[in-house]
């Protein structure tokens, strides 16, 4: 069997103590294949079998203490190791192993703009097994040493220091004790900024061609890593555990980065070779604070099965949100966590897929790898946000540094974590925990104001079952300035209230929840609504503003406001916002969700027309240069829900918007994937613009808009490229998808909807995890909001057995699917 169960796991470690692996590793065999050797010195406490993983091309030889063991019985991903004696072993396998395409184990990538290669390691779950044999789950650490050989003009990063011997051999220094999945190696030959802090080297990497971008930003990269690595030193009595701290920014990675000790990588997408918003700027700067946040919750103490794997995600995005506030010059990092990650966990816990933050049902690897969702990320961060606030954030950080104290190097559960805040404190942890982390599904808090001789009370009534620490924002309309609203000082309350909480005079609006402390839906008594209705954009804080929107959001979602007044709201309030996460998330919810989905197609026209309108207003409105972010946030959008090609193929002949900004790569295939859904390009255009921009990024762009010409041919093409073939890599394949569904084009791809559960459950099925995933997320027929839709996906669920990766997306896609339908009043 490819996974390994908890059951295995635990009687794994009982048995075994791994003390190190010396790891050889050549990158010179080939473009297919590369050899791996491995020696794993560990103790057995008593006689016994067990087994080592290793997905293989070709197994060459084992041996066990000098004995040869027949690479035949390789069953899947596992070697037996049968009779086992008390005492110490060595154990070696020598292997040819498979590069990989799609961003698992050790992916392989040759850039288009000048023929370098580079290859990087992603171990996250179990992949290790693709690269080296090991003993593969997390609480069996061990130290690592690496050689490895490739070619003479490379550079080889790892988790330690590396040292080049000469002749293309490296030597990477051994690492502390550290789980099988945080082993990482890069190799290319890289574009390298160096630095040193505190005596550490610290370094930053990317490919040669994007050397001139890298080098634009990386004062501001080292500067924040810097300005975080000395904050996480105040907070933290444990020092730095690694001997360096290496950022490699690698092609085609599937998520936003891994937190490999001393050597980070990162998607390198975050070295921006176009134009990009500060908010896009905060948000690199947030994910490394989360990665380096990582260096000790989850590097240094790891977690012990993959049920606590919240602690490490939960951990870290907390600390990214609030170390880049309290590290660097950004202010407002929290009201994206709001608008954007927040909601994504909303979304996932509403869902029949919904689990604890602290799940105990993960019995396997592919049970666990289904964990990484806005649950484990926002939802666990929001909660940890609630507990600082109910806590205090100095008892908070005296528990997170006794749980350093007592697991450094090693493993620990959620019952460690619980244990070392509660001796930091008085308060009941175990209880809080148990109403926060062992429990699912949103609460609903709602106001009610009551009005008594001459003065009002306020009650915050509560659906669901936590209890919440909030912060109660009242605001009186400006009788200076009707558009403004006044904050008054805000109530703390604690939910469930044992009294009414008195408040005066009558407030126009009474928001629970201002400052977004907790996790939980929103809603509005009449007359708030009214006020929130006039005075959204008056409302003085962004974050408060951020609320508010993601009330109105879960409202329209829930059935209890018309998408067509959320859009009233977002064209009535958005031309006056000055917040670019803000301005950003609400475009995107309006277009993607509520026009292109909740909305009936007779009115989408209508819609796309008021999107349109409203972006052109905040392109008036920065025509002074004074704004270039929000500028930039409305040429994207208003280039997104054009309707007519006219205005958008001026700009791109043009080469810039009128009053700025030029146009750049990620501009120019913007306005070319759309030109292409309108059908006013075609495929030598589309030539044309990759010999202008032959990139990776270009090749990408390239691909989602030959996927989107409305042409049976192109569909037919695009199609066989993701689902006939196995030659896309895992970018292409996302490219690939996400221009091939289109609204404007329903008929016209009609036929392939009932074509995609079948195609996606065989494609699934062959190419592993990632692809399946992504051919749930992006391939998806998300356009086909009807019923037929939904019965063919309910179908492929029921009887054709889709693998865990594919069957987990389905299933919130279909959920989805269904409550646009819902909304829709179908």
């Amino acid at each position: 069997m490819s996974v390994i169960t908890r059951d295995e796991a635990q009687l794994r470690a009982q048995l075994l103590d791994v003390h190190r692996y010396t790891v050889e590793l050549d990158l010179t065999t080939g473009d297919e294949t590369f050899d791996s050797r491995t020696v794993i010195r560990f103790t057995t406490r008593s006689a016994g079998d067990t087994f080592v993983e290793l997905k293989p091309a070709r197994l060459r030889t084992v041996t066990l203490d000098g004995q040869p063991l027949d690479p035949r019985t390789l069953d899947g991903n596992r070697l037996p190791l049968p009779g086992l004696t008390a005492g110490e072993h060595e154990l070696r396998v020598d292997a040819a192993m498979r590069y990989s395409r799609t961003g698992e184990g050790m992916h392989r990538f040759t850039d288009p703009s000048d023929g370098e290669t580079y290859v990087y390691t992603q171990m996250f779950l179990d992949d290790v097994q693709r690269v080296l044999a090991a003993f593969d789950q997390p609480d069996l650490k061990a130290v690592f040493e690496l050689t490895v050989t490739a070619p003479e003009n490379w550079t080889v990063l790892a988790n330690g220091v590396t040292e080049h011997l000469g002749q293309g051999r490296w030597r990477a220094a051994p690492t502390p004790p550290i789980s099988t999945y945080l082993v990482a190696v890069a190799a290319g030959p890289w574009h390298t900024r160096r630095t040193e802090h505190r005596g550490l080297p610290f370094g930053i990497h990317c490919r040669r061609s994007l050397a001139p971008y890298l080098d634009a930003d990386a004062d501001e990269i080292l500067d924040i890593t810097r300005a975080c690595f000395d904050r996480y030193h105040e907070k933290f009595e444990e020092p730095y555990p690694f001997d360096s701290y290496d950022q490699a920014f690698v092609p085609e990675f599937n998520a936003g980065a891994m937190e490999n000790p001393g050597l980070v990588t990162f998607r390198d997408d975050f070295v921006f070779r176009s134009a990009v918003t500060d908010t896009e700027r905060q948000t690199r700067a947030m994910v490394i604070a989360h990665e380096m946040a990582h260096m000790w919750f989850g590097d240094l103490v790891t977690l012990k099965w993959w049920d606590d794997i919240w602690l490490n995600e939960s951990f870290a995005e907390y600390m990214g949100y609030q170390t880049t506030l309290e590290a660097t010059r950004f202010t407002q990092p929290w009201v994206e966590f709001g608008v954007t990650r927040k909601a994504w966990g909303y979304d996932a816990d509403q869902r029949p897929s919904t689990h604890p933050v602290a799940p105990e049902a993960v019995d396997d690897t592919a049970a666990a790898l289904l964990n990484f969702d806005g649950i484990s990320y926002a939802k666990g961060a929001s909660a940890l946000r609630q507990l600082v606030a109910w806590l205090g954030e100095k008892n908070f950080l005296a528990g997170i540094n006794i749980h350093f104290e007592r697991h450094r190097f090693a493993n620990a559960t959620l019952a460690d974590f619980i244990d070392s805040l509660a001796a930091a404190t008085d308060r009941d942890v175990p209880a809080w925990a148990d109403a926060w982390l062992r429990t699912t599904g949103v609460d609903t808090l709602t106001p009610r104001v009551a009005a008594a001789d001459g003065t009002c009370a306020l009650t915050v009534d509560r659906a669901g079952s936590r209890p919440h620490r909030v912060t109660v924002g009242l605001y009186d309309r400006d009788l200076t300035d009707e558009g403004r609203l006044t904050p008054r000082e805000q109530l703390g309350v604690d939910v469930p209230q044992s009294t009414p909480q008195p408040i005066g005079k009558r407030p126009a609006l009474v928001l629970v929840n201002d400052g977004d402390l907790t996790y939980a839906k929103i809603r509005f008594d009449a007359e708030s609504f009214e006020a929130v209705r006039a005075g959204l954009s008056g409302l003085p804080d962004p974050l408060t503003r951020a609320v508010v929107w993601n009330a109105l959001r879960d409202a329209v979602r829930d059935g209890e406001l018309q998408p067509g007044a959320y859009l009233e709201a977002a064209r009535t309030h958005l031309p006056l916002e000055t917040d670019l996460a803000l301005a950003q998330g609400v475009l995107a919810f309006a277009a993607h969700e509520v026009t292109d989905r909740y909305l009936r197609p007779e009115d989408r026209p209508a819609a796309l027309a008021t999107l349109g309108s409203l972006c052109r207003d905040l392109l008036r409105r920065t025509e002074d240069g004074d704004n270039p972010g929000l500028r930039l946030v409305a040429v994207r959008h208003f280039i997104d829900v054009a309707a007519h090609p006219d205005t958008i193929a001026a700009w791109l002949a043009d080469d810039t918007v009128p009053g700025g900004p030029e146009l750049d790569p990620e501009l120019r295939w913007r306005i070319l994937g759309r030109l292409a859904v309108l059908g006013a390009t075609d495929e030598a255009a589309i030539a044309a613009e990759l010999e202008r921009d032959p990139s990776a990024s270009g090749r990408e762009g390239a691909a989602t808009c030959r996927a989107a010409l409305p042409d049976p041919e192109a569909k037919r093409a695009a199609w066989d490229a993701m689902f006939a073939t196995d030659d896309l890599s895992n970018y292409l394949f996302t490219a690939t998808a996400r221009g091939f569904w289109q609204p404007e084009q329903a008929d016209l791809v009609r036929e392939y909807v009932p074509r995609y559960y079948q195609d996606a459950v065989a494609l699934a099925a062959r190419r592993g995890p990632a692809i399946a995933s992504a051919a749930g997320r992006w391939a998806f027929p998300y356009h086909a909001v009807d019923a037929e839709n939904l019965a063919l996906g309910e179908a492929c669920l029921r009887d054709a057995e889709p693998v865990a990766a594919l069957h987990r997306r389905l299933v919130d896609e279909l959920d989805d699917l269904a409550r646009a339908l819902r909304i829709r009043g179908e």
